[in-house]
């Protein structure tokens, strides 16, 4: 509760007030005040797509997924064991036995 400048009660009320706001997301962030990364994403997937243009192996491609991994080797390992944790739950749900 709050007090009045008497002293006396005052009632709070509250109210919820909801907004929704249709906009792009170019909209968004120039509303919000943050930087537009469009041309760093498109570099960094323009990168991505021509490093895959040369692989042509599975070495190859195990190699370059290694050297994007933030962990290394370790990165790697960790995150093979959740895949197949991961598809042996799916494997268990569907009634497979692999």
């Amino acid at each position: 509760m709050r007090h009045d400048d008497d002293g006396s009660q005052l009632k709070v009320r509250r109210m919820k007030v909801t907004v929704d706001v249709d906009c792009t997301p170019t909209e968004a962030r120039a509303f919000l005040g943050l930087p537009d990364v469009t041309p760093i994403h498109d570099k960094y997937v323009k990168t991505m797509l021509d490093s895959f243009d040369g692989i042509a192996s599975a070495e190859q491609m195990e190699t370059m997924f290694k050297s994007f991994s933030p962990l290394g080797d370790a990165g790697m390992r960790l995150f093979r064991q959740m895949m197949d944790i991961g598809l042996s739950g799916v494997a268990g749900k569907n009634g497979d036995k692999s």
